[in-house]
């Protein structure tokens, strides 16, 4: 006969939910409720478990450790959830120990054989796949600290230091009978500042050959061979031997005389990490900046404000030196190459004043400009362009200038793969790689009031051929926009100039020269001989080991191409 379910006296609780209070029980109530039935806290979130199990049957079983006033009573054990430790795991505290946790790893699988048997105490080597995959991850942690470590470098400006650190050697030799006069910090060039007007032109020499507007459309897909101009003549005279400034000077147009590439290298001087030299001369009450035949200003510096140092081997392809005549001589080539061959000239008032009569001359032109630095002071400057270019039936200058990699592991940067889509990049790593170089690049062009500067990429054929070159891509720029892309203030720049033509108007009759410390980043003023750097004035011979001597193809396709420091046509010499 089956078993009658006994429901027992539920009392009424007025109050509230739930079983009364044990206070307000009445015993009688208290009695007839089951014993040990669980009773557990929970909130409408939750979720119900079981209320009763009429499945089990503990009839014939009474654990030890757990109490019950009716032993083996079968009515209590659908209710009695005291064993079930899913549904209240505190209710057996003595159970603990006999918990233990379930390893869910797979076992391991047993390696039988004679090698597993024989190798049992022997270190296994890792596999092929996992020495790849920590290869890898040793490259990217080493990828990963050289960005940090540059970064820090350049958050801390800790990149001059490092260069500073290198031998670098002064661009003069500094005589024992010179005497030293005062030296400026570049920390001071920051805060000038100073306003000049518009420029005025006071005579136009040279003919200018129209720009190839192919070239726009070069890519690395569609390079162009970069050609030699072997018969065009290229000048580089420098301020006292130009017969226009002498002239100009006899007329009293100014009272300073100078080229753009030396106001260029005034202007930029605190970029500069290279040392460089300028002669100062003191004539009665006129002043003239000129350079020395051979200065470093006739050549172009290659990775001078770079992080990576270049070989100091003098012989190496890649050295300081043959970089800067490799650079010379790619940068005069690119000038005339990206030039209409069809003898269409815009000539100006007078004939190149350097060119001897049935030279073929490089297509550039000369423009004197006067800048009023004060009410009784003016400078007049020799500024060069060299094409030009119909715009809106308006005829526009140019100037030309070419960049040269000659090996991307250099730079980081592979132009024939990141020129064509990455162009930013690569621009942004050449102003961090040759800062100075962009800066006098744009100075020059804003002295000229050019009206679009064109930057050409040119590259070795190979990077150990340093002979021939392929144009990969041109690009144009305005001059003031690009001197505000690169941070070059118009008027800190002109703020260097004026400071230190006030401090050498204050100098006595005589010549002077202004050096770029080799090591340090300041430029110190010298007191030299009325004869020095003169033909008659012999200075001081270097060791043979120390002198530099350029490469001999360098030197003669130096030569072929005609570069001519003054009137007298005087060779490029290191």
């Amino acid at each position: 006969m089956v078993g009658v379910f006994e429901v027992g006296a539920v009392p009424f609780n007025a109050d509230g939910w739930g079983p009364l209070d044990s206070s307000t029980t009445t015993p009688a109530a208290s009695t007839t409720l089951p014993l040990h039935v669980p009773f557990a806290p929970f909130s409408r979130s939750e979720k119900l478990g079981r209320i009763a199990d009429f499945t089990r049957n503990f009839a014939n079983a009474n654990p030890s450790n757990r109490p019950s006033g009716k032993p083996g009573s079968a009515s209590e054990s659908p209710f009695d959830f005291s064993l079930d430790i899913d549904a209240f795991p505190l209710a057996n505290p003595d159970d603990d120990s006999s918990f233990r946790l379930v390893d869910a790893k797979p076992p391991t699988r047993p390696k039988f054989g004679p090698k597993w048997r024989f190798n049992q105490n022997r270190p296994q080597l890792p596999q092929r796949r996992d020495e790849e995959v920590e290869a890898r991850k040793r490259e990217a942690e080493k990828e990963r600290a050289r960005r940090d470590r540059l970064y820090n470098l350049n958050r801390s400006n800790q990149n001059q230091q490092r260069r500073e650190a290198a031998i670098f050697k002064s661009s003069v030799d500094i005589q024992p009978e010179w005497n030293m006069l005062d030296q400026i910090p570049f920390s001071t060039f920051s805060k000038l500042s100073f306003n000049v007007p518009e420029p005025e032109d006071l005579l136009l020499c040279g003919a200018l050959e129209y720009y190839d507007r192919s070239f726009d459309r070069i890519t690395p897909k569609n390079e162009r061979r970069l050609e030699r101009f072997k018969n065009r003549n290229f000048f580089k005279v420098t301020t006292t031997d130009d017969p226009v400034i002498r002239r100009m000077a006899n007329e009293d147009k100014a009272t300073v005389f100078a080229t753009d590439t030396i106001l260029a290298t005034l202007m930029c001087a605190p970029r500069s990490v290279y040392s460089w030299d300028i002669v100062i001369q003191r004539v009665g009450n006129k002043l003239f900046f000129d350079k020395r035949d051979g200065s470093q200003l006739d050549l172009l510096s290659v990775h001078e404000t770079s992080q990576e140092p270049l070989p100091e081997a003098k012989d190496d392809i890649n050295s300081a030196y043959s970089l800067s005549v490799e650079a010379a001589y790619i940068n005069q080539n690119f000038s005339q190459q990206v030039l209409l061959s069809d003898g269409d000239k815009v000539s100006f008032n007078e004939p190149n004043p350097f060119a001897n009569e049935g030279d073929e001359v490089a297509s550039v032109a000369y423009r004197y400009r006067r800048w009023k630095l004060d009410n009784d002071m003016y400078l007049v400057a020799r500024c060069e362009v060299q094409s030009v270019v119909e715009v809106n039936n308006q005829k526009s200058f140019l100037t030309l200038n070419a960049l040269n990699e000659f090996d991307p592991k250099y730079s980081g940067v592979d132009w024939r793969q990141k020129l064509e889509t990455q162009r930013g990049a690569v621009l942004a790593t050449e102003l961090k790689n040759n800062a100075n170089k962009f800066a006098k690049w744009t100075a020059q062009s804003i002295l000229a009031s050019a009206d679009l500067m064109k930057l050409g990429y040119v590259s070795r054929v190979h990077p150990r051929d340093h002979f021939n070159h392929v144009i990969l891509g041109v690009v144009g720029y305005k001059p003031k926009d690009f001197a505000v892309q690169i941070n070059l203030n118009t008027s800190n720049m002109w703020g260097i100039v004026k400071s230190i033509v006030d401090l050498c108007m204050k100098l006595n009759e005589g010549k002077y020269v202004l050096v770029k410390d080799p090591s340090k980043p300041q430029v110190r003023i010298y007191e030299v001989p009325a004869d020095a750097f003169e033909n008659d004035y012999v200075e001081e011979p270097l060791p043979e080991e120390e002198q530099v001597q350029p490469p001999t193809e360098d030197a003669e396709a130096v030569e072929s191409d005609g570069i001519k420091n003054d009137v007298e046509e005087k060779e490029i010499v290191a």
